[in-house]
């Protein structure tokens, strides 16, 4: 039969026929090669490359590959040898560096020093907002108390109202003599970066940089997708802003059905500060190497936020692929482990590893109360498709999980016993575990992880309880969610 079907095929059909088949193999070999250690994304790979042999090929030499190319590669090294010095993370009062913790809690920091840099220091007060209009004007407060500099480094900066008011704010400090720097990602800024607002930014005297710049050259070096999804405010190096929130509307206008955007953040004053000045330092010297190579780093980094005798122990992160490798999905499985009777999520987008879902349904059976709050809507349906058929193995394991009705949910928060709280930019997704560029902190106090539980409660009140009828749902969404899954290690 193959031969009588061979013999009919003119030339040109059967070297395209035999190419696709050689392309399937070739393929396949390279990704079992390249991807061993990642079995799920390897069969992801494989699945879309057998189906659609041309276009899985070409997007798995685009994406799958986390490419942070040579060059920046260098001078990461060049900046990291220049910032991430002993003396920058060292303070005149040894407490600082030496705060009273619990077993768990040393442990948890010592597995984030490694996996991201940072240093826990004591001594912080930390303030939690989760109302836009209020953590707008916190920065806004803060830029127009400038005296040194603003350092400003986010994935979403549009030109709305919210937009406008923090770049007006950024032209007064200017105009006061401030120095001003503002990082945002070239591709989650887009509009931005071509309005007229960055213009007039530029034209006040404040530095605004396009991190990770997209172009031709740029896809035959290194990925295209590596985004700078960091959100960082620090002002004169004394106050810090950190967490999930873009600057942006509440309604946020490209995606307005799916408003209102609920985001939390952290105001920090305290030693913790000047972690977050180094990661910015960091990002500002890898996208602007030239301005980076003017910066009195002594003169910034040696900057000492005064520890206050009433702060509590807080530890800033920095993950991406140009750290270790895992880092946010090696914390996180640190912080579920560490549970002893309650653990709590917050997240917009979950799709994560194999590895947190293992640890999510083994600690769920230990008897610890595991939650899990997500949006009802998700702006991403393949997203939504792909977490939703994670559903039922995770809620057979008695992880509960509630889906937040009072807009998309894009606040980043876990809780542990009451007693940590982490508020961080990162998704439970692998975009978020290793292209993605982060940031977070850990506050090792029961305080202020009371304080978030309160908001986490908040979310939960305004949720209904998920259900995976999975005999009630229709063949389409079956197949719609299974396809999904299969692809979820992709996404």
């Amino acid at each position: 039969m193959t031969e009588l079907l061979v013999e009919h095929l003119d030339p040109t059909t059967l070297a395209v026929l035999v190419g696709e088949y050689l392309l399937r193999v070739v393929m396949v070999l390279f990704i079992l090669i390249r991807r061993s250690s990642r079995p799920s994304v390897a069969t992801g790979w494989m699945v879309l490359v057998l189906a659609l042999p041309v276009v899985g090929t070409i997007l798995y030499f685009s994406l799958a590959e986390t490419r942070f190319g040579r060059r920046r590669i260098r001078r990461h090294r060049s900046v990291l040898a220049r910032i991430d010095r002993p003396e920058f993370h060292e303070f005149a009062d040894a407490t600082v560096r030496r705060p009273r913790l619990g077993q768990i809690e040393r442990e948890l920091s010592t597995l984030a020093e490694r996996v991201s840099h940072g240093v826990v220091c004591g001594g912080n007060r930390i303030d939690l907002t989760h109302e836009t209009e209020d953590t707008i004007a916190a920065m806004i407060d803060a830029i127009d108390g400038a005296r040194s500099h603003c350092h400003v480094l986010f994935y979403i900066w549009l030109d709305d109202a919210t937009g406008r008011r923090v770049a007006e704010a950024l032209r007064r400090a200017a105009a006061r003599g401030v120095e001003c720097r503002v990082l945002v990602d070239a591709v989650g800024s887009k509009g931005f970066l071509g309005s007229a607002t960055c213009q007039g930014l530029r034209d006040a005297g404040v530095r605004v940089v396009a991190a990770l710049p997209v172009n031709l050259l740029r896809m035959v070096f290194s990925r295209i997708d590596l985004r700078n999804h960091r959100k960082i405010l620090v002002v004169d190096g004394l106050i810090g802003f950190t967490g999930s929130q873009n600057i942006a509307d509440a309604a946020f206008a490209p995606k307005a059905r799916f408003a209102p955007w609920v985001d939390c953040m952290v105001r920090i004053e305290g030693p913790a500060v000047r972690e977050l000045q180094m990661i910015f330092v960091v990002d500002w010297c890898l996208d602007a190497p030239e301005e980076g190579a003017d910066l009195d780093l002594d003169a910034i980094l040696t900057i000492e936020p005064p520890a206050h005798p009433d702060g509590v122990p807080a530890q800033v992160l920095a993950t991406g692929p140009n750290y270790q490798v895992h880092a946010v999905s090696h914390l996180v499985q640190g912080l579920v482990q560490s549970a002893h009777h309650e653990l709590v999520l917050t997240t917009p987008y979950f799709v994560p590893d194999q590895a947190t879902l293992t640890n999510f349904t083994v600690t769920a059976r230990r008897g610890i109360d595991v939650h899990l709050v997500l949006p009802a809507r998700n702006d991403s349906r393949l997203v939504g498709l792909a977490s939703r058929s994670l559903f039922g193995p995770l809620l057979d394991a008695g992880v509960s999980i509630e889906e937040y009705h009072g807009g998309l949910l894009h606040a980043k928060t876990i809780t542990v016993d009451e007693r940590i709280g982490v508020v961080m930019s990162a998704n439970l997704d692998l975009r978020s575990y290793e292209l993605n560029f982060e940031c977070g902190v850990l506050v090792y106090d029961a305080d202020f992880a009371g304080r978030l539980r309160d908001l986490q409660r908040h979310y939960q009140s305004r949720s209904t309880p998920a259900r995976c009828d999975r005999e009630r749902r229709s063949l389409r969404l079956r197949l719609a969610q299974g396809a999904a899954s299969m692809l979820s290690p992709l996404l």
